[in-house]
């Protein structure tokens, strides 16, 4: 079975074949739909190797990522492929579990197998490494940072509003004791959540604890890691706000192991939203990075620089906001604080109201 089959069953040219599975635009919406029906029909799949040689693209595009067994990966890679598949293009996808080593080996293959552009869901990546790419202009789409130069694109991502969102929410109810444990401070987005914590401290009247500001690791044993220094304090946080939400499922972990309680003991925060979020002991609040809107972006960016040309929007912005679930709460002993408060209060005023009574 071949492409002649296709068109024989259509009653179309051979041509029109190639059009419609090319997904070119121009050709007649009719005829289109009978070559899918007859496509379906067949059971034929297109031998995509063969199309790239004769249309010269090969409708395939690159997604590096950082660390395949985070669950925020797979979930970003899921909505990349969704996207993508809608546009008409496979994904080639790779890791690089933070080496340098396995990044070039992740470039490599980009190149072999001609992407027509590559996102790089990762951080560190070496210059050399990405003159590769660059030099055959392959369209780039980095997070947060990347080489100023043509046929690169952007996903800037909000930091600071969720978590300023975040930091106000643990305030309002009381809480000025947070300890704020983040990421590796090699990462730039690391050290944006980080700034972006301390000043929201600041914006409240909160001073910032150095010992509180911890290093983690992104991952669920260096969540548990970080979470075993803060117990060791003389003077223990009332919350702990997370750079990601593997780290917070870390922090969950070891406070159950300790026999404290979130969050009648203490409240945790994390960070990305991730869908295991929702489902943890008690569910996570945390602050939701989306990785649809990641995604879209990343697809969008690219076909921008695939199919249009010239030089395409330079940035994307990414929002978050806070979601609050079960995991955050007022600090232990504040409503009895808060009651002793109110007891003191009535007595004065009792007081009071006798006084202005006395004649």
């Amino acid at each position: 079975m071949d492409i002649r089959t296709v068109a024989q069953l259509a009653n179309v040219s051979i041509a029109t074949v190639s059009r419609t599975i090319n997904r070119v635009s121009t050709v007649n919406p009719k005829m289109a739909k009978r070559v899918w029906e007859a496509i379906e029909k067949l059971d034929y799949f297109p031998n995509t190797q063969a199309r790239a040689l004769v249309s010269g693209r090969s409708r395939l595009l690159g997604l590096i990522v950082s660390e395949i067994t985070n669950p925020f990966f797979p979930e970003l890679i899921q909505g990349f492929e969704d996207i993508a598949v809608e546009h008409g293009y496979e994904i080639l996808i790779s890791s690089t579990n933070y080496d340098p080593r396995r990044m070039s080996l992740c470039i490599r293959r980009m190149l072999e197998r001609r992407a027509e552009g590559v996102a790089v869901m990762t951080f560190g990546v070496e210059k050399p490494l990405l003159e590769q790419l660059a030099e055959r202009k392959v369209p780039l789409v980095f997070v947060d940072v990347g080489p100023e130069r043509p046929g690169i694109s952007l996903l800037r991502v909000d930091y600071r509003h969720g978590i300023q969102q975040g930091v106000q929410h643990l305030a309002v109810m009381g809480h000025r004791d947070i300890a704020f444990i983040s990421g590796p401070k090699r990462l730039h987005s690391a050290q944006s959540r980080l700034a972006a914590f301390t000043s929201s401290l600041e914006e409240c009247g909160i001073a910032s604890n150095p010992a509180w500001l911890v290093e983690g690791d992104h991952t669920m044993e260096g969540g548990i890691e970080a979470m075993e220094g803060l117990l060791k304090s003389r003077h223990l946080p009332t919350a702990v706000m997370c750079s990601n939400d593997m780290t917070a499922i870390g922090v969950l972990h070891k406070l159950y192991r300790a026999g404290l309680r979130v969050p009648d003991d203490l409240s945790v925060i994390g960070f990305d939203d991730i869908h295991i979020a929702q489902v943890t002991i008690p569910p996570l609040t945390t602050i939701q990075m989306s990785c649809f809107e990641l995604a879209r972006a990343a697809v969008t960016a690219l076909r921008a620089h695939v199919e249009e040309g010239g030089e395409p929007k330079r940035s994307y912005k990414i929002d978050t906001h806070l979601v609050v679930r079960e995991s955050t709460g007022v600090p232990k002993g504040a409503l009895r604080d808060l009651r002793k408060a109110e007891k003191i209060g009535k007595r004065t005023l009792a007081v009071a109201r006798s006084r202005n009574s006395t004649p």
